[in-house]
C-alpha cells in the first residue's frame, strides 16, 4: 500500500465493497467484450473509477493506481523482454523447431503434449511461472506448427504445468511463506506437494488441455515469430543447454535460500561472499540476461551470424510484446486497486467468523482474497496469516499442517479473472480474446483449485484419522 494511504481508513462495510468490486468487474467485461474497448484503457478507466467509489482519497488514488502498474511491471517487464528475446532467437534460428523434432521422435505424435508437460513440470521446480512460460513457449509454438491443430492442445499443458509447480511446491514464495505462518516442515510440504500437483496437473491441463483442443480451434500465435528455412540451425543439445541455463541459475537462488530457511546451511553462510553472489546471479532477471547473452553466442555467434543480424532479431522481438506487458501492467494495476481499498480483506474477515473447518476456512479465505484482488501469492500469504491463529489452537500433526499449507494454496489459484496479470499475460502471449481465457486459462486455474482442495482435504482427514 503507498505512502498516502497510511493515515486512510476504510469506512465502508462488506456487502458495499463487495458490491463495487463485482460491477467493476462487470462493466469491465462489457466494455472489452460487447463495446471492444481496448483491454489497456479499459483497466485503466475502471480502476481509476474503482478507486474512487471504494473511497480512497482523492490525492491518493493516482498514487494507488501507478503503485500497482509499476509493481506488477517490476516483476513482468524484465522478464518478458528478455524471454521473449531470446524465444525470437530460438524461433528464428531454428533451435525451438530442432527442439520440437527431438520431442516428437522421442515420444511420438501422439504423446507430444504430455511431452511438453512434463517438461514443463520439470523446468517449473526452481523457475517461477513467468519466466518458465516465456522460455517454453518457441519449443510450444515449434511443436504445435509441426504437428497441426489447436495450440490449446499443446500450450494448456505446458501453461498448467507451471502453475500448479508455482502453487504447491516450495522453494516458490505462495508455499514457503505459508510454511512460515503454519511452521509447517517445508519437507514434507514439498513431499505432498509433489502428490498433489502431478494429478492436479494431468486431470486439470493435461487432459482438459487435450479436450479444449478439441473444442476450440486456436491458430499458433505469431508474437515469437517464426523460423524460415535455416541452413544451419543449432545442435538439440546446444539448445537444451540453453533452456536448462535458467533453470539452474534461478535454483541456485531458490534452493540456497530455501536451504538457509530451513536451517540445513547456517545463518553465517547467508552473509559470506559467495552465497551473495550465487543468489545474485540467481535472480530471474539476471539469470535471463545471463541466458540471453550466452544463446547470443552459441546459437548466434556460433553459427556465424553477425552481430547486427543478431541485434535485429533482437530488436523485433520487443514490439509484439509491448502490448503484453502494458495490459498485464494494467491488469496489476487493478488488483492493486482491490488491495488498497481492503475489499478482500473485509470478504475474508467475515468468513473467517463463520466458524467452518479449519481447512475449509483456509480454502475459502484464499478464494475469497484471489477473486477479490487477483493476486495468487497476496491470496496465499494473507490467508495463511488470518488462519494461523486458529490452527495453532489445534491439536494438528505434520502431515495435517503441511496439508493445510495445500489447501490454502488451493485456493489461491482458483478462479483467475480479470484482475489477475497471469489472466492477461497468458492471454495475450497466446493470442486469445477475453472469452477465450475465460473458457481456458480461467476453467484450467480452477480445475486445479478444486482438485488440489479435495486431495489436501483427503490427506488431511487420512493424518487425522491415524
Amino acid at each position: 500500500m503507498v505512502e498516502q494511504l497510511e493515515g486512510w481508513e476504510q469506512t465502508l462495510t462488506a456487502g458495499p465493497l463487495l458490491a463495487i468490486a463485482a460491477a467493476a468487474i462487470v462493466v469491465l467485461l462489457v466494455l472489452i467484450i460487447k463495446f471492444k474497448v481496448h483491454a489497456f484503457l479499459a483497466l485503466i478507466v475502471i480502476s481509476g473509477l474503482t478507486a474512487v467509489a471504494a473511497g480512497i482519497p482523492m490525492d491518493a488514488v493516482v498514487p494507488v493506481l501507478t503503485n500497482g502498474f509499476g509493481t506488477t511491471l517490476a516483476s513482468v517487464a524484465l522478464l518478458v523482454g528478455l524471454g521473449a528475446m531470446l524465444g525470437r532467437l530460438l524461433e528464428t534460428s531454428g533451435g525451438a523447431q530442432v527442439l520440437a523434432d527431438k520431442l516428437i521422435s522421442v515420444f511420438g505424435e501422439k504423446r507430444a503434449p504430455l511431452a511438453l508437460g512434463i517438461a514443463s513440470l520439470l523446468f517449473g521446480f526452481p523457475i517461477f511461472f513467468d519466466a518458465g512460460l516465456v522460455v517454453m513457449l518457441p519449443v510450444v509454438f515449434s511443436v504445435a506448427r509441426r504437428l497441426g491443430g489447436s495450440v490449446l492442445r499443446y500450450a494448456l499443458p505446458a501453461v498448467g504445468a507451471f502453475s500448479v509447480m508455482h502453487i504447491f511446491l516450495p522453494p516458490h514464495p505462495g508455499p514457503v511463506a505459508a510454511s512460515a505462518f503454519f511452521e509447517a516442515n517445508v519437507g514434507i510440504v514439498l513431499l505432498l506437494g509433489v502428490l498433489v500437483a502431478l494429478p492436479a496437473w494431468y486431470l486439470s491441463s493435461y487432459l482438459f488441455g487435450l479436450y479444449s483442443g478439441r473444442r476450440i480451434n486456436l491458430p499458433v500465435p505469431s508474437i515469437l515469430g517464426e523460423a524460415e528455412e535455416v541452413q544451419n540451425p543449432p545442435k538439440t543439445g546446444t539448445v537444451v543447454f540453453v533452456l536448462l541455463l535458467p533453470l539452474i541459475l534461478i535454483f541456485l537462488n531458490t534452493g540456497l535460500t530455501t536451504l538457509l530457511d530451513s536451517g540445513v546451511i547456517a545463518e553465517s553462510a547467508g552473509e559470506s561472499l559467495w552465497y551473495q553472489v550465487l543468489v545474485a546471479i540467481g535472480q530471474t532477471p539476471i539469470a535471463l540476461t545471463i541466458t540471453l547473452i550466452v544463446a547470443a553466442l552459441l546459437i548466434g555467434a556460433a553459427r556465424g551470424v553477425s552481430g547486427s543480424a543478431i541485434e535485429k532479431t533482437f530488436e523485433s522481438a520487443l514490439g509484439p510484446v509491448c502490448s503484453v506487458i502494458l495490459i498485464t501492467g494494467a491488469g496489476g494495476m487493478f488488483g492493486g486497486v482491490l488491495r488498497a481499498s481492503g475489499i478482500g480483506d473485509a470478504l475474508a474477515d467475515v468468513l473467517s467468523d463463520l466458524g467452518i473447518p479449519v481447512i475449509l476456512a483456509g480454502f475459502l479465505i484464499a478464494l475469497v482474497l484471489r477473486v477479490a484482488q487477483g493476486s495468487a501469492t497476496v491470496a496465499l500469504t494473507t490467508a495463511a496469516g488470518l488462519i494461523a491463529p486458529a490452527l495453532a489452537a489445534g491439536d494438528y500433526n505434520q502431515v495435517q499442517v503441511a496439508a493445510l499449507v495445500l489447501a490454502v494454496a488451493a485456493g489461491s489459484v482458483a478462479l483467475s479473472h480479470v484482475n489477475d496479470s497471469g489472466f492477461w499475460l497468458v492471454g495475450r502471449l497466446l493470442e486469445m480474446d477475453v472469452k477465450t481465457t475465460f473458457r481456458t486459462w480461467t476453467v484450467l486455474e480452477t480445475l486445479i483449485g478444486v482438485i488440489g482442495f479435495g486431495l489436501s482435504a483427503l490427506i488431511f482427514a487420512l493424518a487425522g484419522a491415524f
